[in-house]
């Protein structure tokens, strides 16, 4: 397991069974992190609570046969109760990504521990507000977008009047510059996305589909990762 100090949130994998096009998400995971990627986060909306758990002992399994145990952080969308569950099974699980509708990351906070990691989906709406006015010392980062519409999410960025705000990356810049805890963007994101969106400023990207959802994983994997890292980042 990793420490919050050492997250490094610069290529981040979202994947989960429904986006791999059948083949397993241990294998997604180790064609990523052979590649570079530097943050797992294992998400499902359909698998259950035995099958994410047996998921994520496997993606652990896989990150230390790397060697990459100290340095790869490993989190579970919305599912607090399994981290907690993984845990006490012996898995090195290192937190939990939660949205705005799950369990308040106070919480998460209080039952994790002061070394867990704990992530939250940026709300769609005065996201900046929220960032200037909000309570932000109990999460380690904030993930904000999408930049387009995303198969892999149909609802992100959907408004309640039903329109779907898609993040500029002028808007990126704002808050990455405003926010306290280091932003990451997904949401539709592309290779060729990536020299812009280090340049707002953003301490990284996220990503499900161009990676789990291609023909060839670790050649997308790789080709992000090397895009990211020759991206130039923001003069301070």
């Amino acid at each position: 397991m990793i420490g919050r100090k050492a997250l490094d949130l610069s290529s981040y994998l979202i994947v989960g069974p429904e986006n791999t096009k059948g083949r397993l998400v241990p294998d997604i995971v180790r064609e990523a992190l052979g590649a570079g990627f530097t943050c797992v986060q294992v998400r499902s909306k359909t698998a259950t609570a035995r099958e994410m758990l047996a998921l994520v002992r496997a993606c652990a399994d896989v990150r230390a046969e790397l060697g990459l145990a100290e340095r790869v952080a490993l989190l579970i969308d919305d599912r607090l109760d399994l981290v907690l569950a993984a845990r006490v099974l012996g898995v090195a699980v290192d937190g939990v990504h939660v949205g705005q509708t799950d369990v308040p990351p106070e919480i998460c906070r209080k039952l994790l521990g002061p070394d867990a990691i704990v992530g939250l989906s940026a709300p769609r709406e005065e996201l900046l507000r929220y960032i200037r006015a909000g309570d932000l010392s109990c999460v380690d980062y904030l993930g904000a977008g999408p930049l387009r519409p995303t198969a892999s999410k149909p609802d992100a960025g959907l408004l309640a009047d039903g329109t779907r705000h898609l993040r500029t990356m002028d808007e990126l810049q704002t808050l990455a510059q405003a926010s306290p805890v280091p932003i990451v963007v997904g949401g539709g994101v592309t290779e060729d996305d990536l020299p812009a969106i280090r340049a707002t400023g953003a301490a990284g990207f996220f990503v499900i589909s161009a990676v789990a959802g291609v023909d060839d994983p670790a050649r997308a994997a790789q080709e992000l990762v090397t895009t990211w890292k020759k991206a130039a980042a923001p003069s301070r």
